[in-house]
């Protein structure tokens, strides 16, 4: 059974008989003395999506969920509902785009890494790699002066999503980001 302290932003847990997903986790230091880590955890359930809002201290422990990972690959999206195909046995997942939030900036056709987790048959979320190779599509045009310094400038990347990028960047190149972060991390 593992901590509270070593839960991760997608982790899973059984809290009451039913399976949740760690969404969310703000970590609080309290200032008096002796005073134990808390942790204020966002938590949403597989089945039904409700919200599950709990505050526990770094050493609490917390119940494993049980799941089970499957390669899928990203097929098309159809009004709320995306599709992906499990990568070894072929069969279609559909995944309404409320559940994916995030992910769903970094995710394209040809993204390759992608896990379902799956819970008595259901997909509980999608899990994507730490970084994405994503083509900047507008942009400002990069300075020849520019210094590979800290100066960024805002970049509409092919998903959709803005970020900052070193301003010497220009339209049309790939570049890495950190799907935890949404940062730039180097070119492609």
């Amino acid at each position: 059974m593992p901590k509270a302290s070593e839960l991760k932003k997608g982790s899973v847990v059984e809290v009451d008989g039913e399976v949740y997903i760690t969404r969310q986790i703000d970590k609080r230091n309290p200032s008096a003395r002796g005073a134990a880590t808390l942790y204020k955890v966002r938590f949403f359930n597989v089945r039904n999506g409700q919200k599950l809002e709990q505050t526990l201290k770094g050493d609490d422990f917390v119940k494993e969920g049980h799941l089970t990972r499957r390669p899928v690959q990203y097929s098309y999206r159809e009004d709320d509902l995306i599709y992906f195909m499990d990568s070894e046995n072929y069969s279609q997942y559909a995944v309404s785009a409320e559940l994916l939030e995030e992910q769903l900036h970094y995710m394209t056709e040809d993204l390759e890494g992608m896990i379902a987790m799956l819970v008595d048959g259901q997909v509980a979320g999608i899990e994507i790699p730490q970084n994405v190779e994503l083509e900047i599509t507008a942009t400002a045009p990069g300075l020849k002066a520019a210094s590979a310094s800290a100066r960024t400038k805002p970049a509409l990347l092919s998903t959709g999503i803005e970020i900052q990028v070193p301003e010497y960047l220009e339209s049309g190149e790939r570049i890495k980001v950190n799907t935890t972060t949404g940062k730039f991390v180097s070119r492609a």
